[in-house]
């Protein structure tokens, strides 16, 4: 008997499904190992398929720039005589360029990529020497003494980070050549600027 003195019967299976609302209990589906590796497979594929367009289009290459319009920004600023580099053999490509106001002077930055593989920045400024240098090279670079470019002196150093750099200063201006190549590619673009 029921609660309220009615018989009690089973409740109808068909009844119970067409009510509104009411959802059959059934047990979650097992995933199994092979169906999660097959799912990430299907995931990877087409992550794979857009890497490998990516690379055969040239994505991991290096943007190349033309510096021009960067040096003759700093030439137009007038305030220090500023060296295009000229005469760099073939696989030397320009990545970079900046000219910078700095409230003791002016900086050219231009990055290239050397043929080797390298990647060295020539900078001109007319800031101090001294301020500048201890930016550039930090407080620990240990100098290894000259380099004599088509006749003017340069003093060489080795950074603690491990690249080498070629310093050429002059009345009101220096130059520098730093970071990880060959001493011989530093020295061609010394060359390049002298």
């Amino acid at each position: 008997m029921g609660e309220d003195g009615g018989v009690q019967t089973e409740p109808d299976e068909d009844h119970e499904l067409d009510t509104p609302g009411y959802r059959a209990y059934s047990a979650p589906a097992r995933r199994r190992p092979r169906d999660m590796v097959i799912s990430i497979v299907v995931l990877l594929i087409p992550i794979a398929l857009l890497v490998a367009f990516y690379r055969l289009k040239g994505g991991e290459d290096p943007v190349v720039m033309d510096p021009s319009g960067t040096i003759a920004q700093g030439r137009a600023a007038g305030a220090f005589w500023i060296i295009e580099p000229s005469g760099l053999s073939q696989g030397w490509r320009p990545v970079s360029a900046v000219y910078r106001r700095e409230p003791d002077g002016a900086v050219l930055r231009v990055g290239y990529l050397t043929p080797g593989g390298g990647a060295v920045q020539l900078i001109e400024s007319d800031r101090p020497a001294d301020a500048l240098l201890a930016h550039e090279l930090g407080d620990q670079a240990r100098p290894e003494g000259n380099e004599v470019i088509r006749a003017t002196p340069w003093q060489k150093y080795l950074l603690k980070s491990g690249e080498r750099a070629l310093v050429r200063t002059e009345s009101g201006r220096t130059m520098i050549v730093i970071g990880r190549a060959d001493v011989a590619e530093l020295r061609e673009l010394g060359q390049a600027v002298s």
